[in-house]
């Protein structure tokens, strides 16, 4: 299985840049970094110090504290976002259960949902395409949704559904096709087409 670490070498950092990316709004300070990576604070200190340096992190001081949060202005922070999406949550247990839930042409979570911002009107936070087992997938997002502590809207349809949903200017589809969008199974260029 494909993870983060295939392209950063650093452990801690893919435990830092995980809990930074899963949690985009949140601010932390060394100590609760080092109980939530589990791992040593001189370790954590120096790949904090790394990462500001080269701007994917912003850091605070308040009071005798220093606050670290994520850059969302950094150039590669939707690839990066991108990355922990396909390999954490709901993204990582899609792709791992996807040959029990049938055949899914694609399957993509809305870029709202993995920057923890609230749902805009009438879209989803996962939508599925093919011939999907249905009641695998709700057993699936129970799972997740106790994981994340967090609710999970998601639309099934059929690859049939969908093209005469596209060529019938649906406004559900084409809101969900506009917005931002993580990509899980499939092309996105085929997807949107």
């Amino acid at each position: 299985m494909s993870s983060m670490q295939d392209f950063i070498v650093s452990k801690v950092r893919v435990k830092l840049l995980s809990e930074f990316l899963s949690n985009p709004a949140e601010m932390y300070y060394i100590r609760q970094l080092t109980r939530k990576v589990e791992e040593e604070i001189n370790a954590v200190r120096r790949e904090l110090i790394h990462l500001t340096s080269c701007g994917i992190l912003k850091d605070e001081k308040r009071g005798n504290r220093i606050y670290y949060t994520l850059n969302k202005n950094y150039l590669y922070y939707k690839e990066l976002l991108s990355m922990v999406g396909k390999s954490s949550g709901l993204g990582l247990a899609i792709f791992k259960t996807a040959p029990k839930l049938g055949h899914i042409k694609f399957a993509m979570i809305s870029g709202r949902f993995l920057r923890h911002m609230p749902r805009a009107k009438d879209t989803v936070d996962l939508l599925l395409v093919g011939d999907v087992i249905l009641p695998q997938l709700a057993d699936l997002i129970r799972e997740t949704e106790a994981k994340l502590s967090r609710e999970i809207n998601y639309t099934v349809m059929t690859e049939e559904e969908l093209t005469y949903r596209k060529t019938h200017n649906d406004p559900f589809i084409a809101r969900i096709l506009e917005s931002s969008r993580i990509m899980i199974i499939g092309d996105e260029e085929e997807l949107v087409a």
